[in-house]
């Protein structure tokens, strides 16, 4: 049974879902209902990478760059939601990323 996690106005929820192919992170303000910030592995060329999606590179630069869009928001403290997905190698690579960048959860 997984637990409700919440995001509010001053601690967003960042969502990460992987798919397959692709990695995708969400900023969420549950108060709300509104997505905040998003962020995914589709747009490569934003990302500045060309090969596959599905490895642990692509999920850093997809942390790295979530982390960036929050800070310039003034978001910098998260609440951290993985699904149902083991906390292991690309939403373990996308998480230290974020914290890299300055995003605390």
């Amino acid at each position: 049974m997984k637990k409700k996690i919440k995001g509010t106005g001053s601690k967003p929820r960042l969502y990460v879902f992987r798919s397959n192919k692709h990695i995708y992170a969400q900023v969420i303000d549950d108060t709300v209902n509104k997505v905040l910030v998003s962020k995914s592995s589709l747009a490569k060329k934003e990302l500045g990478y060309t090969q596959s999606s599905a490895n642990c590179a692509t999920s850093t630069l997809v942390g790295c760059a979530i982390a960036k869009s929050c800070l310039q928001r003034g978001i910098t403290q998260v609440v951290f939601d993985r699904g149902l997905k083991v906390y292991h190698g690309r939403i373990k690579a996308l998480a230290e990323a974020a914290r890299t960048e300055g995003i605390v959860f």
